[in-house]
């Protein structure tokens, strides 16, 4: 148990590293990617997935007991739904700027295989196939044995929530204006 839990910890931290970079530097700042109207739909599917993101730390990652753990399993068919949305959309949302970078592309590829990687690894923990068919291997609950694991996911969620809250804001234009304004103040020095 002990390599699994370390195992999904680095994954988590090179997702956390990599989507932070992707998703505040790159699409937020750098493109801006809520103010064209090309790229808006894919701000959206991003928003969705940054809402349920920490939603997946809390119930998935954190939370004790069966509900709470399948109520976790669907906030990542949710997410899956909307990556394959997302990614469906990608080409036709970046004609703004001739298409979506190579570098980008495969930033995503990486990003979104620690994610899953993660996930799956967690999984085994949480999951026991047997003549019974599957079932909830409740001896995992028992994450409080690794401080450390809970620490971590504990404070990515202030973030998660932030990055949330962000994405959803720039839906609107009054706030699209002032982070706009912020930006270009930054952008001129």
């Amino acid at each position: 148990m002990e390599a699994a839990i370390i195992t999904t910890l680095i994954l988590l931290i090179l997702f956390a590293l990599l989507a932070t970079y992707d998703g505040l530097y790159l699409h937020l700042v750098k493109y801006r990617l809520y103010e064209h109207a090309d790229s808006r739909f894919e701000h959206i599917t991003h928003t969705v997935r940054a809402i349920l993101f920490p939603l997946t730390l809390i119930f998935f990652y954190l939370s004790r007991g069966d509900l709470f753990f399948y109520i976790g399993l669907v906030l990542i068919l949710l997410d899956i739904l909307a990556l394959g949305i997302d990614a469906y959309s990608e080409k036709e949302s970046r004609n703004f700027m001739g298409g979506l970078p190579q570098r980008e592309y495969i930033l995503h590829l990486f990003v979104n295989g620690f994610h899953f990687a993660a996930i799956s690894v967690f999984l085994v923990l949480k999951l026991k196939i047997n003549e019974n068919g599957i079932e909830i291997v409740h001896n995992a609950d028992n994450i409080s044995n690794y401080p450390t694991f809970v620490w971590f996911v504990q404070n990515l969620i202030p973030g998660a929530v932030m990055m949330g809250l962000l994405h959803t804001a720039l839906i609107f234009k009054a706030i699209k204006k002032r982070w706009n304004a912020v930006l270009n103040k930054f952008s001129d020095n």
